[in-house]
């Protein structure tokens, strides 16, 4: 049986939506696409305020995305200490910070050349 592919807007899409529903907090996009040696096509890049709302980010986003498109990350890790844990749906890549860890690692500058689209809180 061939596994079905899942559109990456849709994806996007769900992931921000499991986000917002635990109150994650600087929701950032980083479009990787144009860049040659970006090993997927988007980074999703959040943070909560302690290791059980990092936890519960990760919980939402895994159990909007398998609601809404049948799907489940390929490998997710940090989850134990929960100050940075790695989400990988292989064209999307989630990172969920601690806000202090994330300040510390600043990946977004890592990738400077990416397009960083910012999701406004609507809350």
């Amino acid at each position: 049986m061939a596994k079905k592919t899942i559109n990456n807007d849709d994806l996007l899409a769900n992931i921000i939506k499991g986000i917002e529903e635990v109150k994650g907090n600087d929701i950032d996009i980083l479009d990787l696409r144009e860049i040659d040696t970006a090993v997927c096509d988007y980074f999703i890049i959040c943070n909560g305020n302690s290791n059980t709302q990092v936890n519960a980010i990760v919980n939402s986003i895994q159990k909007t995305v398998s609601k809404e498109l049948k799907d489940k990350p390929w490998h997710v890790e940090g989850t134990d200490n929960a100050e940075w844990v790695l989400m990988d749906y292989v064209n999307i890549v989630v990172h969920v910070f601690q806000k202090h860890i994330r300040e510390y690692y600043n990946i977004e500058s890592l990738w400077g050349d990416a397009k960083i689209t910012t999701i406004q809180n609507k809350y």
